[in-house]
């Protein structure tokens, strides 16, 4: 934006709002220190145009980042003006010395203005734009609106009547075509629990004809190592049976050495 548009952007703007200057509203006096109206005015205006520029540099930014950060900045600053807005409309309301009626009604549509100008403050976020923080003029919110559609009972008769609109029909497509994939997915998913289920019952069926084997592999098993003690037992004592009469043995063979030995030294030994 060059300078040039943007003088002529403020100059647009002063003819805009100059009906609704406060010092040519209140005069000297209105801006004095004891008008708190136009005080918080002033400072509410100024957090607006802040606010603008922060909008205005949040559009130029390129980077994705910056500009989330701009906009959440500019959602914050309009959650405070519009705190604000309550409190300004109620200084607006109130009686003043040296305040005229024309003057005071002026105030009040100072604020909405302002309201507006918060609303119309780009923040990255598309919505239906409303004032919600002021209702009207006297600061009272205005009943919601139901609008009744009125029908002529002709209209009843007409077989035109009960024809299928073309939004109608879109969305009867949508709705059958939708549905049709949910079927079926819930029948595929039906099928594979009807396939665990039958899955589950032959490993049921299995398990009960394995039970008898498995108790006769069991007693087997017991029985064998019942028999492997007692052959262990028997093979123990064997053993040692053996062991004793090898020793017996040995013993005997020891004792006829020896007393060959001994007879053939005392026939060596004997006197002639």
């Amino acid at each position: 934006m060059s300078l040039i548009d943007i003088l002529a952007r403020v100059d647009v703007l002063c003819k805009k709002y100059e009906k609704y200057d406060v010092d040519k509203q209140g005069g000297a006096d209105s801006v004095s220190g004891q008008d708190q109206f136009a005080k918080l005015y002033a400072v509410v205006e100024a957090d607006i145009e802040a606010t603008l520029q922060k909008a205005e540099a949040a559009k130029n930014e390129k980077n994705r980042a910056a500009v989330a950060t701009l906009n959440s900045e500019v959602r914050r600053s309009k959650a405070a003006l519009r705190a604000e807005l309550p409190k300004l409309q109620k200084l607006a309301a109130k009686k003043i010395r040296d305040i005229t009626k024309e003057q005071q009604a002026a105030r009040l549509d100072m604020v909405e203005e302002l309201a507006a100008r918060i609303d119309e403050i780009s923040d990255g976020v598309v919505v239906n734009r409303q004032s919600t923080m002021l209702g009207g003029k006297a600061g009272m919110s205005k009943p919601m609106e139901i609008r009744v559609d009125t029908m002529d009972p002709d209209d009843l008769m007409r077989p035109e009547h009960y024809e299928d609109t073309e939004e109608s029909t879109s969305f009867r497509q949508e709705f059958q075509a939708r549905k049709a994939r949910q079927d079926q997915g819930l029948d595929v998913i039906a099928e594979g629990l009807s396939t665990l289920k039958d899955i589950a019952a032959d490993i049921n069926e299995e398990l009960d004809k394995q039970e008898p084997l498995i108790n006769e592999v069991d007693t087997k098993i017991d029985k064998a190592a019942a028999d492997l003690k007692n052959t262990n037992v028997k093979l123990k004592d064997t053993v040692t049976k053996l062991r004793s009469s090898r020793n017996f043995c040995i013993d005997l063979i020891l004792i006829a050495i020896i007393l060959g030995i001994a007879g053939s030294l005392y026939s060596a030994l004997r006197p002639q």
